[in-house]
């Protein structure tokens, strides 16, 4: 289709032939001159612009490098275009930009896969294009052995903290509440909570042991019973 006729959705009308259909020919003879040379430059032109367009492919395929994966490899997939589908329920700002990794069941073409899909992705077309796709390289630094977990008679185990690692007072209309930050056992340093500095004294008071001293509004406050830092 050429531009004329994708732009105006119709086919131009050229003064030199106005016919649309059947055979062509030019009626002045006069004018075989002029569309010879109408020919040359437009043969020139599209010349020039593959030249062009060639040169540009060379610049970009100079940094581009094709992807191509194993059957045994894992991969993880972006999920950029594919957020109303699966993320649908968390903030934007929440979702993850890969998920995964995944399997790879076959090749499909050059540039497409299939991958192993959860049940929970059942609702996606199995097969995605290269460019969604990124090599999983395994890492055993990221597997994290399992703690042994003391469990009672009833197979349950109960929390219990480890050590605090800050104190905040919480200021109400009427009045201040003391909390303090409690690291639990079998917990990583993230998963920290905010608790109540009262019901932690009552149910923990080996944590309050050392004598330490808070600075708080700028006065140097020293506390009969302190915090536990460290061992």
């Amino acid at each position: 289709m050429a531009p004329y006729e994708a732009l105006y959705g119709r086919k131009c009308r050229s003064p030199i032939h106005w016919d649309e259909v059947g055979e062509r020919k030019i009626i002045d003879s006069a004018t075989i001159p002029w569309v010879e040379e109408a020919f040359a430059r437009v043969k020139v032109i599209r010349q020039r612009l593959q030249t062009a367009q060639n040169r540009q492919k060379s610049y970009a395929d100079h940094q581009r490098k094709d992807l191509e994966f194993e059957n045994v490899d894992k991969v993880f997939l972006r999920i950029t275009p594919l957020k109303g589908k699966i993320e649908a329920g968390k903030g934007k700002k929440l979702q993850p930009r890969y998920i995964g990794p995944f399997n790879i069941l076959q090749q499909i073409g050059n540039v497409a896969y299939r991958l192993e899909q959860p049940a929970s992705l059942s609702r996606i077309h199995d097969v995605f294009h290269v460019s969604l796709l990124k090599k999983y390289h395994p890492d055993p630094t990221h597997i994290l052995p399992p703690e042994d977990i003391e469990l009672d008679e009833s197979l349950t185990y109960e929390e219990r903290p480890i050590r605090i690692l800050d104190r905040k007072v919480k200021d109400l209309r009427n009045k201040q509440i003391p909390l303090v930050k409690v690291l639990w056992r079998h917990h990583e340093v993230e998963e920290v909570t905010w608790e109540l500095e009262k019901d932690m004294q009552e149910k923990y008071p080996e944590l309050f042991t050392t004598k330490w001293f808070y600075a708080y509004h700028g006065v140097t406050i020293q506390y009969g019973v302190g915090i536990k830092f460290g061992e």
